[in-house]
């Protein structure tokens, strides 16, 4: 198992990138946009410096849903391998199963 508080800082992170992510894509498009001035872009990435450095989506870990293993996680199952294997072998896994031959 990961340590709790690494768990429930992801969460934390996960929910800061939910409440940013229209700001900081409002912000990009401005900085982006070849139409607009200098001086527009210089304060937009003035602004999108100023949002929490959690809010960006970068930061976000992806985590095993059973035990919040951060490394070996698959994305397609959610799982990291030892929870994916351990759901294989139990036949949880629709369409999965282990290799033999």
């Amino acid at each position: 198992m990961a340590k709790t508080s690494m768990v429930q800082r992801d969460l934390k992170r996960a929910k800061l990138v939910k409440k940013y992510a229209a700001k900081r894509e409002e912000l990009k498009k401005i900085i982006v946009n070849p139409d607009t001035s200098y001086e527009e872009k210089m304060d937009a990435q003035a602004k999108l410096q100023k949002l929490p450095r959690d809010s960006s989506p970068v930061r976000l870990t992806l985590r095993c849903e059973l035990s919040g293993r951060p490394r070996g996680t698959y994305r397609k199952f959610g799982l990291g391998r030892n929870k994916l294997r351990e759901a294989t072998m139990r036949g949880d896994v629709p369409g999965l199963r282990k290799a033999s031959w």
